[in-house]
Order: structure tokens, then C-alpha cells, then sequence
């Protein structure tokens, strides 16, 4: 009985030092909503409106169409804070097919405490968009219009608990995360163990921000298990007023279903430059490639698996402190020939796209 009352009182204990400092701030409640309408022209015209496989985003060739829209509550005090957002669009419909239900819905959903009253150290639970990458699903937070490979084949969202931390000059941020694994909320079915994950940024200043983040899991049932790591870096550096640079490098190994042969690993290396004209226009320009010859994220069924270049060019209007109206033309390259062109395989794929974000 001893042994049981121990960890009980010390859990009791803990809870009534948290209710100790129990929050009387007023409750900050807020409303805010996102839409991004868009068109794509897919010069390969494919006969039935999808782009390729591996495009989540602004998927949808020669049709005006809603990437994402959501409606989203917050609210926060000083030692609690929660977030709901429902959406419709494109986006939810590519990335979150195989959830269930209203699931497929829910854009963010998840609540926090503040576990000390004199440091920044919260534990979030719930469903938060993903802590890998430079780029998120809302468009207007992105330098480029539409996503890069590397971003459309990561998690963009992820379901879980997070411990985070940052450091009181605001420099450092730390997390660790317990996930039901690789963009999933569900976890898949036979699957029985949880994810992790972490991320580690600094910002040593306002021009510069260091970011790695990981998922260490699987995204397999445990009677295929296979185990799969996954590293982002990237780094955003603004080198003066008008023009900055992201560079940002992913990496993955994912263990190989042939005992005795050595990992499948994936990368993908993309750089972003982007030149403010005036308060008004901007442009970038992005090169970026990706290669997964053994399919474990694109899987192609070519004899070199997916190895692509990709070039894109960015304008960018700012019509209202609200609103942006964006066009970018992008052309990809890949060594063998992944695409269809009229119906006839080709290793190229370009695609025009425009699109007007708003929000309040």
C-alpha cells in the first residue's frame, strides 16, 4: 500500500502547488479566419484535373478553387492558452484523406498550461500544425506561393503532446514531442507505438533564425514495422532591409524491409531568395531538389526512383493589409519520366498558378 500512496501523494502534492498559482488573469478571447482561392494551370493538362502525386497543395489543374480556408477561436491568459480551426479546401482533402470523420476537418485543436510561473515552460496537447520546416499550409506566412517538395512530402500537421520551452532573452526555443507518428492524428491501423520528436531554434538576433527540428517512429503496423528517422535544418537570414535568404536541407533514413541491406535514405536540399521592391511588391525565386530513389516518401516505380529539380519564380502584391495577391511559375525536371504529358510520359512538368489571400 505504501508503495501505491507514495506517487499519490506526490501527484496530490503537485497538483495543489499548480493550484497554488492558479491563474485570475482575465481570459483573452480572439476570432480569426484565413482563405486562399487559387488557380492552376498544369501545362501536361492532366485529363482529370489532378497535378502529380506528390503535390498536397494548390493540387488542382484548371479549375478555380479554395487551397485552404479556416475559421479559427483562441484563447489565452497567463498560465493557459487553447486553439480550434476548422477548414475546407484542397489542401484538407489531399493531406487528410486518410483520416476519419470530422477529422478531416480540423485544422488546429489543442490546449496548454504553463507549468512555472517565473519561466516560459508549457506542456500543448492536441492538434497543432507540424514543428518541421520553414513553410506551413497557410500561404501568406510563405515567401513562395506554392509549397516546396520538401514541404509537401513532411508532416504539415501532427497529433500529440509537446514540453516547450524558452529561454527568457527569447533567443532559445526547445521541444519535445510524443506523436502518433508521420502526419497522422489517427494513428495507423496495427500500430501500436507512439512517435517522438524535437526541435531546437535559435535566433541570435532579428536577422537570423537557426532551426532543427526531427521525428524519430514509424509510419507502418507493428507486423511491418519499420523504424524511420527524419532531420530539418534550415536557416532564414535577412541580409538587409529588402533581401533575405532561406536555405534549408531534409533528410531521412527509413530502415529497409530486406534484412541485412543498409537504410533507404531520402533528401532534399532547397534555397529561397526573396527581394522586397517596396512596402508593396516582392519578389523570389526558389531552387530546390529532391531525391528518393528507393520511394520511401515518392514512390515512382522508375528505375531511378525520384530524383527532381525544381525552379520557380515569385510576384508577390500586397493589396491590402489584408489581403495578397500572388502568381508564381514553376518547372520541374526529373531524370526519368514520372509525369504525363498529354498522356504521354515525360520527365518535365510546368505549371502557372495564382492565387489571393485574406484574412482577419
Amino acid at each position: 500500500m505504501k508503495k501505491i500512496l507514495l506517487p499519490l501523494s506526490l501527484l496530490l502534492l503537485f497538483f495543489n502547488q499548480l493550484g497554488a498559482q492558479i491563474d485570475t488573469t482575465e481570459i483573452n478571447f480572439s476570432i480569426s479566419g484565413y482563405a486562399e482561392p487559387y488557380y492552376a494551370y498544369d501545362l501536361n493538362q492532366p485529363a482529370d484535373g489532378n497535378r502529380p502525386g506528390f503535390v498536397y497543395a494548390h493540387n488542382r489543374h484548371n479549375e478555380f478553387n479554395i487551397n485552404i480556408a479556416f475559421l479559427k477561436a483562441s484563447l489565452s491568459a497567463q498560465r493557459m492558452r487553447g486553439n480550434l480551426a476548422l477548414m475546407a479546401g484542397t489542401y484538407a482533402n489531399a493531406n487528410l484523406s486518410a483520416e476519419p470523420g470530422t477529422l478531416q476537418n480540423v485544422f488546429e485543436a489543442n490546449a496548454g498550461i504553463k507549468l512555472s510561473k517565473n519561466h516560459d515552460l508549457w506542456v500543448d496537447a492536441g492538434i497543432f500544425g507540424s514543428h518541421i520546416g520553414f513553410e506551413s499550409a497557410i500561404g501568406k506566412d510563405c515567401w513562395t506561393l506554392t509549397r516546396s517538395m520538401a514541404a509537401d512530402n513532411s508532416p504539415y500537421y501532427e497529433a500529440g503532446a509537446k514540453l516547450s520551452y524558452t529561454t527568457p532573452d527569447g533567443k532559445w526555443f526547445f521541444s519535445a514531442l510524443a506523436l502518433n507518428g508521420w502526419q497522422r492524428i489517427q494513428r495507423v491501423p496495427g500500430n501500436s507505438a507512439l512517435s517522438g520528436g524535437w526541435q531546437i531554434t535559435y535566433k541570435p538576433g532579428d536577422k537570423v533564425t537557426l532551426n532543427s527540428s526531427g521525428f524519430i517512429g514509424t509510419d507502418k503496423p507493428d507486423s511491418t514495422r519499420l523504424g524511420r528517422t527524419f532531420h530539418n535544418f534550415y536557416g532564414i537570414f535577412q541580409v538587409t532591409d529588402q533581401f533575405g535568404l532561406t536555405l534549408g536541407f531534409d533528410s531521412g533514413w527509413e530502415e529497409n524491409s530486406r534484412a541485412g541491406e543498409s537504410a533507404n535514405l531520402w533528401y532534399s536540399p532547397v534555397l529561397i531568395g526573396r527581394y522586397a521592391v517596396n512596402d508593396r511588391v516582392a519578389l523570389a525565386a526558389r531552387i530546390e531538389y529532391y531525391a528518393d530513389e528507393n520511394g520511401v516518401i515518392v514512390a515512382t516505380g522508375t528505375p531511378n526512383g525520384f530524383k527532381t529539380l525544381g525552379l520557380s519564380a515569385n510576384l508577390d502584391v500586397q493589396i491590402h493589409k489584408n489581403a495578397l495577391w500572388r502568381i508564381e511559375g514553376k518547372w520541374w525536371n526529373s531524370e526519368d519520366d514520372i509525369f504525363l504529358n498529354d498522356n504521354n510520359p515525360s520527365n518535365t512538368n510546368a505549371v502557372l498558378t495564382t492565387a489571393l489571400a485574406v484574412w482577419f
